[in-house]
Protein backbone atom coordinates (compact mmCIF):
# COMPACT_ATOMS: atom_id res chain seq x y z
CA UNK A 1 0.00 0.00 0.00
CA UNK A 2 1.61 3.38 -1.01
CA UNK A 3 -0.03 6.48 0.58
CA UNK A 4 -0.03 9.81 -0.84
CA UNK A 5 -0.23 12.96 0.60
CA UNK A 6 -0.90 16.24 -0.49
CA UNK A 7 1.17 19.27 0.60
CA UNK A 8 -2.02 21.03 2.49
CA UNK A 9 -2.60 17.46 4.41
CA UNK A 10 1.46 17.31 5.13
CA UNK A 11 0.58 20.86 6.72
CA UNK A 12 -2.17 19.17 8.59
CA UNK A 13 0.27 16.45 10.26
CA UNK A 14 3.64 18.07 10.31
CA UNK A 15 4.55 20.20 13.69
CA UNK A 16 7.07 23.06 13.11
CA UNK A 17 8.53 23.57 16.09
CA UNK A 18 10.29 27.25 16.92
CA UNK A 19 13.45 26.82 18.97
CA UNK A 20 14.10 30.57 20.45
CA UNK A 21 17.98 31.21 21.37
CA UNK A 22 18.48 33.45 24.28
CA UNK A 23 20.71 36.39 23.27
CA UNK A 24 22.55 38.89 24.76
CA UNK A 25 23.98 42.24 23.12
CA UNK A 26 26.58 44.16 25.00
CA UNK A 27 29.04 46.87 24.55
CA UNK A 28 32.30 46.47 26.33
CA UNK A 29 35.88 47.94 26.09
CA UNK A 30 38.94 46.21 26.08
CA UNK A 31 39.18 46.22 29.67
CA UNK A 32 35.15 44.86 29.47
CA UNK A 33 33.75 48.15 30.46
CA UNK A 34 30.65 48.77 29.92
CA UNK A 35 29.49 51.44 32.45
CA UNK A 36 30.80 54.31 34.45
CA UNK A 37 27.99 56.07 37.19
CA UNK A 38 25.00 54.27 35.57
CA UNK A 39 25.79 55.42 32.33
CA UNK A 40 27.99 54.75 28.83
CA UNK A 41 31.46 55.93 28.96
CA UNK A 42 31.48 56.44 25.46
CA UNK A 43 29.58 57.49 21.92
CA UNK A 44 28.84 55.27 19.39
CA UNK A 45 25.84 56.23 17.67
CA UNK A 46 26.60 52.79 14.86
CA UNK A 47 26.21 50.78 17.69
CA UNK A 48 23.42 52.48 19.15
CA UNK A 49 21.65 51.85 15.63
CA UNK A 50 22.68 47.86 15.89
CA UNK A 51 21.33 47.77 18.96
CA UNK A 52 17.92 49.54 18.03
CA UNK A 53 17.76 47.01 14.57
CA UNK A 54 18.69 44.40 16.50
CA UNK A 55 16.19 44.42 19.48
CA UNK A 56 13.25 45.80 17.63
CA UNK A 57 9.94 43.71 18.12
CA UNK A 58 11.87 41.27 20.30
CA UNK A 59 12.13 40.40 24.21
CA UNK A 60 14.16 42.33 25.97
CA UNK A 61 15.53 41.55 29.80
CA UNK A 62 17.59 43.73 31.85
CA UNK A 63 18.16 44.48 35.41
CA UNK A 64 16.83 47.37 37.38
CA UNK A 65 19.47 49.79 37.47
CA UNK A 66 19.90 49.40 33.46
CA UNK A 67 16.13 50.34 33.11
CA UNK A 68 16.84 53.36 35.39
CA UNK A 69 20.19 54.37 33.73
CA UNK A 70 17.30 54.57 30.13
CA UNK A 71 16.39 58.57 29.74
CA UNK A 72 12.88 58.57 30.93
CA UNK A 73 11.64 59.35 27.42
CA UNK A 74 12.96 56.26 26.31
CA UNK A 75 11.28 53.84 28.61
CA UNK A 76 10.27 51.05 27.69
CA UNK A 77 12.04 50.56 25.37
CA UNK A 78 9.63 51.35 22.36
CA UNK A 79 8.49 48.22 19.96
CA UNK A 80 10.36 45.89 22.33
CA UNK A 81 8.38 44.18 25.06
CA UNK A 82 10.50 45.21 28.33
CA UNK A 83 11.15 43.02 31.30
CA UNK A 84 13.19 44.59 34.12
CA UNK A 85 14.25 42.19 36.64
CA UNK A 86 14.52 43.30 40.71
CA UNK A 87 14.33 41.91 44.31
CA UNK A 88 12.32 44.83 45.16
CA UNK A 89 8.82 43.51 45.13
CA UNK A 90 7.83 47.39 45.29
CA UNK A 91 9.79 48.11 42.38
CA UNK A 92 7.12 49.35 39.24
CA UNK A 93 8.37 50.63 35.54
CA UNK A 94 5.62 51.55 33.62
CA UNK A 95 4.29 49.28 30.94
CA UNK A 96 7.15 46.86 31.56
CA UNK A 97 6.69 43.15 33.09
CA UNK A 98 8.65 43.20 36.53
CA UNK A 99 10.10 39.65 37.51
CA UNK A 100 13.03 38.35 40.17
CA UNK A 101 14.08 35.71 38.00
CA UNK A 102 15.52 35.62 34.83
CA UNK A 103 14.66 32.27 34.24
CA UNK A 104 11.55 33.24 34.55
CA UNK A 105 11.91 36.18 32.04
CA UNK A 106 13.44 34.13 29.50
CA UNK A 107 10.05 31.72 29.55
CA UNK A 108 7.91 34.60 29.11
CA UNK A 109 10.42 35.13 26.06
CA UNK A 110 9.59 32.17 24.85
CA UNK A 111 5.78 32.24 25.00
CA UNK A 112 5.57 34.97 23.16
CA UNK A 113 7.80 33.27 20.57
CA UNK A 114 9.88 36.57 20.33
CA UNK A 115 13.90 36.87 19.89
CA UNK A 116 15.04 37.36 23.33
CA UNK A 117 17.76 39.84 24.51
CA UNK A 118 19.27 40.17 27.54
CA UNK A 119 20.58 43.55 27.35
CA UNK A 120 22.36 44.34 30.79
CA UNK A 121 23.52 45.42 33.40
CA UNK A 122 26.69 44.12 35.09
CA UNK A 123 24.96 41.99 37.48
CA UNK A 124 22.58 40.40 35.14
CA UNK A 125 24.62 39.68 31.99
CA UNK A 126 27.00 37.63 34.70
CA UNK A 127 24.59 35.65 36.62
CA UNK A 128 23.66 34.67 32.71
CA UNK A 129 27.15 33.63 31.79
CA UNK A 130 27.48 32.11 34.81
CA UNK A 131 24.58 29.88 34.50
CA UNK A 132 24.86 29.18 31.10
CA UNK A 133 21.86 30.83 30.02
CA UNK A 134 23.04 32.15 27.05
CA UNK A 135 23.25 30.95 23.12
CA UNK A 136 24.46 34.03 21.21
CA UNK A 137 26.14 37.02 22.42
CA UNK A 138 26.21 39.93 19.99
CA UNK A 139 29.65 41.94 21.60
CA UNK A 140 30.33 45.14 20.32
CA UNK A 141 34.15 45.36 21.38
CA UNK A 142 35.19 48.99 21.57
CA UNK A 143 38.76 49.27 21.51
CA UNK A 144 40.38 51.36 24.09
CA UNK A 145 41.08 50.85 27.81
CA UNK A 146 38.02 52.68 29.14
CA UNK A 147 37.49 53.71 32.98
CA UNK A 148 34.54 52.50 34.50
CA UNK A 149 32.36 51.17 37.81
CA UNK A 150 30.45 48.21 35.63
CA UNK A 151 32.31 44.92 33.71
CA UNK A 152 31.39 42.38 31.79
CA UNK A 153 32.42 38.83 32.79
CA UNK A 154 35.79 37.62 30.90
CA UNK A 155 34.61 34.99 28.49
CA UNK A 156 36.01 31.51 28.26
CA UNK A 157 37.02 31.83 25.17
CA UNK A 158 37.05 27.60 24.68
CA UNK A 159 33.26 28.21 25.41
CA UNK A 160 32.59 30.85 22.16
CA UNK A 161 33.31 30.90 18.72
CA UNK A 162 32.98 33.72 16.68
CA UNK A 163 31.02 33.31 13.35
CA UNK A 164 30.63 36.97 12.30
CA UNK A 165 33.33 40.17 12.86
CA UNK A 166 32.85 43.60 11.18
CA UNK A 167 35.43 46.37 12.16
CA UNK A 168 35.05 50.03 11.95
CA UNK A 169 37.46 52.62 12.20
CA UNK A 170 36.95 55.54 14.30
CA UNK A 171 36.02 58.72 12.76
CA UNK A 172 34.17 62.33 13.57
CA UNK A 173 31.07 60.42 15.11
CA UNK A 174 32.83 57.66 16.60
CA UNK A 175 35.18 58.09 19.42
CA UNK A 176 36.82 54.61 19.09
CA UNK A 177 37.82 51.77 17.07
CA UNK A 178 35.05 48.95 17.54
CA UNK A 179 34.32 45.70 16.23
CA UNK A 180 30.95 43.77 15.90
CA UNK A 181 31.65 40.15 16.94
CA UNK A 182 28.75 37.51 16.72
CA UNK A 183 29.61 35.04 19.40
CA UNK A 184 28.03 31.52 19.48
CA UNK A 185 27.97 29.34 22.63
CA UNK A 186 30.20 25.71 21.66
CA UNK A 187 27.86 23.17 22.35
Amino acid sequence: MILILTSKHLLQYKKIYLILKTQLIVAAAENNTIGKKNDLPWSLPHDMNFFKKKTLGSTVIMGRKNYLSIPEKYRPLPNRYNIVLTRDKSFIAKDCLVLDKLEDAIKVGEKRQEEIFIIGGGQLYNYAIENDLVDIIYLTRIHAIIDGDTFFPELKKSDWNIINESKYNKDYKHQYDFTFLTLEKVN
